[in-house]
């Protein structure tokens, strides 16, 4: 997909900043170091990490402004990453796309937005990195390029996160970084009405398998399983390996029947294929555990207990079986 494509690709772009697992997340010092740069070398008062998201801008870091989000329809950055260059506002009270919204009326008083998008290596913007003042200014070229700068180290900064969350083996997410982003899933879906549901399946036998075909063979089929997986997975589903031979999934807005469905054809799939181990033909199962994310539960764990019980009679009935809340 060219460049210009993934700019108007916006559930591409929503899915890439949902895998980026930073919305309504705590503040972090690695951001906020860079916003204080930002705020010092600029001079401005209000620096901001800003992500776009469907219909609000998250603040992952924010200084100047006592405020976390903002609605999308009225933010400067909605228009910054629409484009892979800077948008610089010189006096906000002049532009027309600008001048009636709320933050330019009333307090702080925004008249002048220097943005950077926050773009991805493969072409998607998350947000942007803001410097905004209170009284117009022309931005230099050298201020774009120290804002670009700091941009780069925003993206590095998440990158190394993203390593830190994803399991070096299968490419899946580990179980830390699992944890952390299903805990915020949750409460996205609670305070919306909808449902979540998780998955917890464990390859059967796996202990045969190494035994008999040896370590590197296991690490084939799982590498196989993660895969497939993917694959089959929406963009919004969080996957992760949380043990050996064990993985979860988290499903925002599914409930228990379409979970279980989707269950269903991983199990399918995985039991169907032949994996070719130095030239012999070996078949390997997963078993599953299945339930919706229930409205009393407090935190991710409660729900992994709930789906390992699942898992547990799905081994106990027979291996190679889908069993739901």
């Amino acid at each position: 997909m060219d460049e210009r494509r993934k700019l108007n690709d916006e559930q591409g772009r929503l899915a890439a900043l949902r895998r980026a697992g930073l919305l309504d997340t705590p503040r972090e010092e690695p951001f906020d170091r860079i916003t204080e740069l930002v705020r010092s070398v600029l001079n401005v008062p209000i620096a901001t990490v800003t992500l776009v998201d469907a219909e609000r801008l998250w603040l992952k870091s924010v200084l100047g402004l006592q405020v976390t989000e903002v609605p999308r329809e009225v933010s400067f950055c909605t228009h910054t990453i629409q484009s892979h260059e800077a948008l610089i506002v010189e006096d906000a009270t002049q532009d027309a796309r600008f001048r009636d919204y709320p933050y330019v009326l009333g307090e702080p008083g925004v008249r002048s937005y220097l943005g950077i998008p926050l773009e991805t290596p493969d072409g998607y913007n998350l947000g942007a990195l803001c410097a905004i003042d209170t009284v117009p200014r022309q931005f230099s070229a050298a201020d774009v390029a120290i804002m670009t700068n700091f941009s780069r180290l925003v993206m590095n900064e998440l990158e190394l996160r993203q390593i830190a969350m994803s399991d070096s083996l299968t490419g899946a997410m580990t179980r830390r970084g699992w944890m952390e982003a299903v805990e915020t899933q949750i409460a996205r879906c609670r305070r919306n009405g909808q449902p979540s549901s998780i998955v917890l399946l464990d390859v059967d036998h796996f202990k045969r398998i190494n035994d008999t075909h040896g370590h590197p063979a296991g690490d084939r089929i799982l590498r196989a399983i993660s895969q497939a997986c993917f694959e089959t997975l929406r963009e919004a589903d969080l996957f992760a390996r949380i043990g050996g031979e064990e993985f979860a999934i988290f499903l925002p807005v599914t409930d228990s029947v379409e979970a279980a469905a989707l269950a269903e054809r991983l199990r399918d799939r995985i039991s169907q294929t032949s994996f070719d181990l130095d030239g012999t033909p070996v078949r390997a199962t997963a078993s599953f555990g299945i339930t919706e994310v229930p409205p009393y539960i407090e935190g991710v764990e409660a729900g992994l207990r709930l789906a390992d019980a699942l898992l547990y009679k799905a081994k106990t009935d027979g291996r190679n079986l889908c069993r739901v809340a």
